[in-house]
């Protein structure tokens, strides 16, 4: 008998490797494009297993009126979990279970991309020669990766593939982290914070967002420190850089630019349509916007590829099979 799973948050292109994956692993699953939130959530009522994505935020009442409609299992194909209430789960008896990792070539790819884009000025050169415009200005002068010092904050598996992909073009890779692994020490020279900040050309972030702990973690100080002329390229979290400092930092010329997969308080921005003849609402995000190209944004999507995205719905499936023929996962959020 097939168990029956609904899944939020499923985009359209999505949804061929669901129904893929559903039937390798005998699960009926009943795919909903929204995010679950605190409005839609009757719409899991009545479901033993809800799979949900980052983007997916219930509150605890919420979560307390699912489980007495039955929720038994809270599945997230994230790594990152700051969206789930545990403590609800905890209290309502809820067992939850996350991805603690997939391809981490789709993160790295994106970060060393944007990081190109940046060094060699690709974006403002696009933009013009889609206007026609076809003569070569001071601006498309640039720089090369294998000249440069790429620092990389965080050297978990993800910083450590960038690490590989970067040193693979010629780079000199330095790196930041408080755990220094023995892979990451086969491609990174692991340096002191402070040579880290003054000595990288790019620095890619890639660490993890602990809450409380490392709020803005690139902040003012941070940046002042940097190279002029150096760029920061965030596909971690967005709560992890101060953005009024960066803004601050490319508007007086110290700093090239920085591109963002995330962005603090992301879900004000992302995955919605504004019209570009008007100013946003929200400053912050209008000085972003207005500093193109030398400021990039892409809604993350650091990990939609088809690599991941398989990983992701594929370890969610085993989370379950493990609970179902174990009572346990290894992947448990609840301790």
């Amino acid at each position: 008998m097939e168990r029956k799973i609904i899944c939020f948050g499923v985009r359209e292109y999505e949804i061929p490797y669901f129904e893929d994956l559903g039937k390798k692993y005998k699960y009926q699953l009943v795919l909903k494009p929204e995010f679950l939130n605190s409005e839609n959530y009757k719409d899991a009522l009545g479901y033993e297993i809800v799979m949900v994505r980052g983007n997916c935020v219930v509150n605890y009442e919420c979560m307390k009126e699912l489980a007495e409609n039955g929720l038994k299992y809270y599945l997230t194909r994230t790594a990152g979990y700051n969206h789930v209430d545990l403590k609800a789960c905890k209290d309502f008896g809820i067992e939850c279970a996350f991805v603690p990792g997939y391809s981490p070539n789709s993160v790295s790819e994106l970060a060393l991309t944007l990081a190109l884009m940046l060094l060699r000025n690709t974006a403002y050169t696009v933009n013009l020669t889609s206007k026609g415009q076809f003569k070569v200005t001071n601006e498309m002068f640039s720089r090369e990766i294998r000249s440069s010092t790429i620092g990389i904050l965080g050297c978990g598996r993800i910083g450590t593939t960038s690490a590989k992909l970067c040193k693979g073009l010629g780079a000199k890779v330095i790196g930041y982290d408080i755990y220094q692994s023995d892979e990451a020490k086969k491609y990174v020279e692991f340096v002191s914070l402070d040579e880290f900040i003054k000595s990288s050309d790019i620095i890619l972030v890639h660490l993890a967002y602990i809450k409380g702990k490392n709020d803005h973690f690139i902040n003012e100080e941070f940046i002042n420190k940097m190279k002029k002329d150096s760029i920061i390229v965030n596909v971690a979290r967005g709560e992890i850089i101060d953005l009024q400092s960066a803004i601050k930092a490319i508007k007086n010329n110290h700093i090239a630019g920085i591109a963002l997969d995330v962005i603090e308080d992301e879900k004000s921005l992302f995955f919605k349509n504004f019209d570009d003849s008007k100013h946003m609402g929200n400053p912050l995000y209008q000085d972003l916007i207005d500093l193109y190209p030398k400021v990039l944004i892409t809604p993350h999507i650091a990990s939609s590829t088809n690599n991941a995205l398989i990983d992701m719905i594929e370890v969610s499936l085993k989370n379950m099979d493990e609970y179902i023929n174990t009572g346990k996962c290894k992947n448990s959020l609840i301790k």
